[in-house]
């Protein structure tokens, strides 16, 4: 069970340094989304660890990376274009 939360806090801290690396514009608080890729990714490992039961590896860290990506994506900010006004009346 160790190995498995801590592959899961791995790929969440790889999934959340990989997108900030990439859209750093996008994520203004750097912290926070360093923050929130391992937390998301153990939390999404222990929802399938408790639910499938003990011997699922694979599907225990595939839940993680899934978790953890679905998490991050609510931190993503608009691009600054991507904002537009009310439509016409």
């Amino acid at each position: 069970m160790i190995w498995e939360a801590l592959g899961a806090a791995v790929v969440g801290l790889v999934l959340s340094f990989t997108a900030t690396r990439r859209l750093p514009e996008r994520f203004p608080v750097r912290s926070l989304a360093l923050a929130t890729g391992p937390v998301a990714a153990l939390l999404g490992a222990l929802l399938t660890r408790s639910i499938l039961g003990p011997g699922h590896p694979v599907q225990t860290l595939a839940a993680a990376v899934a978790v953890g990506a679905a998490l991050l994506s609510v931190l993503i900010r608009p691009a600054r274009g991507a904002l537009r006004g009310s439509a016409p009346a």
